[in-house]
């Protein structure tokens, strides 16, 4: 495997950036992994590390760079933790219009790596960047094929970029993965966002995962669940492979 850790230039600067691929059967397809509220951690360059072995060219951007902010470190469960009230703050900073526009920069970067295929773009988002990841379906739809959304948060909105809304505008297919106790996203939610893609006749599919919790992918989490983090990757390995080859 090849990785590295660059800035990537965008709109508004530059976004560091873990990259990484295959070393050998290139170019690959490419996936962009939009990081969750925690910000940029070894956690998640070890799973970018594992969508790479599956012969994809990974892209983890860190999202936080125009605070000037890479990685918070451990976040409390207390809610006057200063580090959560900074996740929060940062968090709360972003849009899906900010986001497209740094995965601009993202697929411009690939797009002149030759150990890259931009031609063939996935994404997948967890928490925060579930939108996101659709979001990139829904802004590139002549090249990104695949998109999921991980226990994604703000998927219906009153908003007129809300996934639940603009799903129907990609040709991807798009996979949202559900933790079945999940206050970000309640059953409320989740019922809501399946009506909408069914009524839009979205190429998608809505799974809630019994008896999991917000953040159960996550193996530093205590909510981490091994049975529903190894299904949630094979649900990701075959929507890639199906879409992307």
């Amino acid at each position: 495997m090849i990785e590295r850790q660059i800035d990537i230039a965008t709109r508004d600067g530059a976004t560091t950036t873990f990259v990484v691929h295959p070393d050998r059967g290139g170019p690959h397809p490419v996936i962009i992994f939009f990081m969750d509220a925690p910000a940029i951690r070894e956690e998640l360059r070890d799973m970018a590390r594992r969508l790479a072995s599956g012969g994809y060219y990974v892209l983890l951007p860190n999202l936080y760079y125009r605070a000037g902010v890479m990685e918070i470190g451990p976040i409390s469960a207390d809610p006057e933790h200063p580090g959560r009230k900074q996740m929060f703050q940062l968090m709360n900073s972003l849009d899906i219009d900010l986001v497209m526009s740094d995965a601009e920069g993202l697929l411009a970067f690939a797009g002149a790596d030759p150990a890259a295929d931009a031609s063939r773009v996935g994404a997948v988002g967890y928490c925060m960047s579930g939108r996101y990841a659709i979001s990139l379906a829904v802004r590139h739809p002549e090249r990104v094929f695949a998109a999921a959304s991980v226990y994604g948060t703000q998927l219906v909105t009153e908003a007129g970029d809300s996934p639940h809304l603009t799903s129907r505008l990609a040709r991807a297919e798009l996979y949202y993965a559900c933790a079945e106790e999940d206050v970000w996203a309640p059953p409320e939610t989740v019922a809501a966002l399946a009506q909408a893609l069914k009524a839009d006749r979205v190429d998608a599919e809505v799974e809630t995962y019994p008896g999991t919790h917000h953040g159960f992918a996550f193996p530093q989490r205590p909510v981490y669940d091994k049975a529903a983090a190894e299904r949630h990757w094979e649900r990701l390995n075959s929507l890639f492979r199906r879409k992307l080859g």
